[in-house]
């Protein structure tokens, strides 16, 4: 069975930074692709970025480049999100996902598991 436990989230003021954490066990981490996605409160939930088990590639959606980068350590079987620049639309709770697909899709739906998820408040 696979378990996704995500950390780093809090309260962080507008223009800081935070470094979400996603360790990944009971599957073979190294060939997953792996997802971030974020729910705002009272919104649907939507992608922000995406690495391939290889690392060699990332995703990202339009509105996080540039700000923040999803890295991954296979050897700690990890994936990281590194936001700076936050600003209070980045408010929401954060989840990371894997998938068995080779690159980094934006839907939910190519994503068998999930995280319970970590809130990031940033406040103005």
């Amino acid at each position: 069975q696979v378990q996704l436990v995500e950390s780093g989230g809090g309260l962080v003021q507008t223009g800081g930074s935070l470094r979400l954490s996603c360790a990944l066990s009971g599957r073979t981490f190294s060939r997953s692709t792996m997802g971030w996605f974020r729910q705002p409160p009272g919104k649907e939930r939507e992608f922000v970025g995406a690495i391939s088990w290889s690392a060699s590639n990332t995703y990202y959606a339009d509105f996080v480049k540039g700000r923040f980068t999803v890295s991954r350590d296979n050897a700690k079987n990890t994936v990281y999100l590194q936001m700076n620049d936050l600003k209070p639309e980045d408010t929401a709770v954060y989840y990371c996902a894997a998938s068995a697909l080779s690159y980094g899709s934006s839907s939910g739906s190519s994503y068998h598991s999930w995280g319970q998820g970590t809130l990031v408040t940033v406040s103005s």
